[in-house]
């Protein structure tokens, strides 16, 4: 009898040892939510193919999806953001202790190309004297963009308006176009901002370069001067614009610009485990990784890591 009882511990030490090595390969991932096609239609498979395990992949506003990390109301192993901002929430938390680059973009001006003014915003693709943002100013076109509350992008279109009117010298063109802040006619969620561009509910829309070539959609490019891309151009000119928004806590927050770099950390509590985390975002880094992010319309990686120890 105890000759059995051995075998059947034995039995289930090495099933419980064999489960552990198959959730050793899967991983999940959160991520910022601008990067859904290219997590969840590129480096998420194309990981999974070569560790033969489950992806899992949830994204939304980055510092919405930091604060639910944070609070622990959700679990991942990697966490990916464009911004430092999103990063040093979860390492207030004490959850991760760096965030590496792995891409970067630019911020543009996506439009519908079956919308009723997608002739008018090709045609202002084309020139570099800022008629998009008389587009955008109109009272018949609708715009979307994300809450500069909840997310990096929402708040990088509010500071490329800002200095496009300083570039192109149009007093009151930005709150012309934003209305307030959170403009409950403009903001939209994270996920779903491109799908309502698509679909025609919005003739315009606050994009990445990055996530709006993976969607095969028309934009305007701005110059480098509005976009945020070129790090030389931050302590000159970028940061001379900012504004404020209200913390939890009903305190005014001043906000400035921060490179257009998405960061990878793994988490102190991944649940797959942190040498799991780490493989994904050595992944990420790595030729193959790098390819894909480039297939999807990113550009390289800028900068060093944040925190560095």
């Amino acid at each position: 009898m105890a000759k059995k009882r051995s075998k059947i511990a034995l039995a289930t030490f090495a099933l419980l040892q064999i489960s552990s090595l198959a959730l050793a390969k899967d991983i999940r991932v959160t991520y910022a939510g601008s990067m859904g096609k290219v997590m969840d239609q590129g480096l998420g498979p194309a990981f999974t193919r070569e560790n033969n395990g489950v992806y899992q992949g949830q994204g939304q506003g980055a510092y919405g999806m930091a604060r639910l990390l944070a609070s622990h109301k959700i679990e991942a192993d990697i966490f990916v953001s464009i911004t430092p901002g999103p990063m040093q929430i979860l390492k207030d938390a004490g959850l991760i202790d760096e965030a590496v680059p792995v891409a970067s973009t630019s911020m543009v001006v996506a439009y519908s190309p079956e919308g009723k003014h997608a002739a008018q915003f090709e045609q202002a693709s084309q020139k570099k004297d800022g008629s998009w943002l008389a587009l955008l100013a109109q009272k018949d076109v609708s715009f979307g963009r994300t809450d500069p509350y909840v997310d990096p992008k929402g708040q990088n279109i509010v500071f490329s308006l800002m200095l496009a009117e300083k570039y192109y010298k149009i007093p009151g063109i930005a709150d012309k176009i934003l209305g307030s802040l959170q403009n409950p006619a403009q903001t939209h969620q994270e996920g779903g901002l491109l799908a309502r561009l698509e679909s025609g509910q919005v003739d315009a829309a606050a994009g990445y370069e990055s996530e709006v070539r993976s969607a095969h959609l028309p934009y305007v490019a701005l110059p480098d001067e509005i976009n945020l891309s070129n790090p030389a151009m931050a302590k000159q000119w970028y940061d001379t614009v900012s504004f404020a928004i209200k913390d939890g806590k009903g305190q005014a927050q001043v906000l400035h610009t921060q490179p257009m770099v998405f960061y990878a950390a793994v988490l102190n509590n991944a649940p797959n485990g942190v040498e799991q985390g780490q493989k994904f975002v050595s992944f990420m880094q790595s030729a193959e990784g790098q390819q894909v992010f480039k297939a999807f319309g990113y550009a390289e990686p800028k900068g060093g890591n944040l925190y560095a120890r």
